[in-house]
């Protein structure tokens, strides 16, 4: 009798529970957001969302379920996937076979996806809350009319290191090639980040479409590669730099604060010679199964107490002025996040088609410690150089064709006058 008063009682407990949660969730939300969503018509439909990893409000620690507050609000099914890097889902996309109905890629990834056609127009009749966002955010220059995107987040990368192995605050990138880190050093595993700290670092532009300049900065990382053996790692980071077994780690400066709740001997600088500032903004792709699922997805992502939670567990800066101008989110005024001067940086552009296959070409022999690097290089000048020779070649015959040409003329205008 008494285990089953204890179950009736502990059943009652999970219901009243329950119940009490539910009814705290709906009050997250007005009796207007909560009628707005419900109206949508998106019952017992599905929307695919692809994004990148720990890039949204989980549930976890007490925060909120975005995704299943979303399904909970429309009616509708969130199929919800991760990606690693821009180059990753760039290649899910263009290699077909897929249905994702939002995207959330960076700036220079925006301006490819725009160039190769791969993006549909947003509705802005369907995004009201557009109203929230920042006018410094709008009409970026990756999409100066504002056709493709709504700006998710701002960041800058960031040079992350451990007080407990490192004595003196770095002020340069260079101290990744610092012999004394040997396996001590997280990098990039992503090459455009990867390059830019190289390209930084050589004083070039993050957007150079000379060719020797992407060389030079490849050879740069190899040479880092043979002198710390460096971990080349994304997502894995948080683990691994919390752990205070690294000493140094390159990443994204909201990351490092979250990185800090948990290990307080981990600080960050931004070196003097520059970092990449960035935009990830939502998109939808041309393989949409589901517009109006997509649109109002992206528009639910700015109501301002989701927003607010996004910011709170992802530690970006949010370019929503509900949450940027909110004294109680713990991040205002922070200045890794919201610095009162943003550092001496680079945006990233989209790149021609010639020198993404040389940077992943580079990146693929830097990563793989393959030293025929140099010979590959080497081989490349052959290369240019035998097309400047037979340019050259090819010149002279135009050359002689044309001489040629003209002393015929000339010898029948002689043969004419003889006549």
């Amino acid at each position: 009798m008494k285990r089953i008063i204890a179950c009736m009682l502990a059943l009652f407990t999970l219901l009243f529970s329950f119940n009490i949660i539910a009814f705290a969730d709906e009050e997250v939300f007005t009796e207007e957001q909560i009628a707005y969503y419900k109206n949508l018509g998106l019952q017992g439909t599905s929307v695919n969302v692809y994004n990148w990893g720990e890039y949204i409000s989980d549930g976890s620690e007490g925060s909120m379920n975005v995704v299943s507050e979303f399904e909970r609000l429309t009616g509708a099914k969130v199929n919800y996937t991760n990606y690693e890097s821009n180059e990753n889902m760039y290649s899910k996309l263009s290699g077909g076979g897929v249905s994702y109905d939002v995207i959330v890629p960076s700036d220079y990834m925006i301006s490819r996806l725009v160039d190769e056609d791969m993006l549909t127009e947003i509705d802005w009749n369907n995004i009201p809350n557009i109203k929230y966002i920042e006018n410094q955010y709008k009409n970026l220059y990756f999409d100066p009319e504002q056709k493709y995107t709504l700006c998710y987040n701002v960041g800058t990368t960031a040079l992350i290191y451990n007080t407990e192995l490192v004595k003196e605050k770095p002020t340069s990138w260079k101290v990744l090639w610092d012999e004394q880190y040997k396996d001590k050093i997280l990098m990039f595993n992503n090459s455009r980040d990867a390059f830019a700290i190289a390209q930084s670092i050589l004083g070039q532009s993050l957007n150079t479409v000379d060719e020797s300049n992407w060389t030079e900065a490849a050879v740069l990382l190899a040479e880092q590669k043979d002198a710390v053996s460096p971990v080349y790692v994304m997502d894995e980071i948080f683990n691994l730099m919390e752990s205070g077994e690294y000493a140094f780690a390159t990443y994204y400066a909201g990351d490092y604060v979250l990185m800090n709740e948990n290990n307080n001997h981990l600080a960050y600088c931004f070196p003097e010679e520059g970092v990449n500032i960035f935009y990830d903004a939502f998109c939808i792709p041309k393989c949409v199964q589901n517009k109006k699922g997509a649109e109002a997805f992206i528009n639910f992502m700015h109501e301002p107490q989701v927003a607010l939670e996004n910011a709170e567990f992802i530690y970006y800066a949010s370019p929503n002025v509900a949450v940027k101008n909110n004294e109680e989110h713990s991040l205002y005024g922070n200045e890794a996040v919201y610095p009162n001067e943003m550092p001496a940086g680079q945006y990233f552009e989209n790149l021609p088609q010639n020198i993404l296959e040389l940077q992943a070409d580079l990146w693929t022999n830097v990563k793989s410690g393959n030293m025929s690097l140099d010979s590959k290089l080497n081989n490349r000048k052959i290369y240019v150089e035998s097309a400047v020779f037979a340019g050259i070649v090819a010149a002279v015959a135009v050359f002689k064709l044309v001489s040629n040409i003209k002393k015929r003329k000339i010898e029948d205008l002689s043969d004419l006058y003889e006549q």
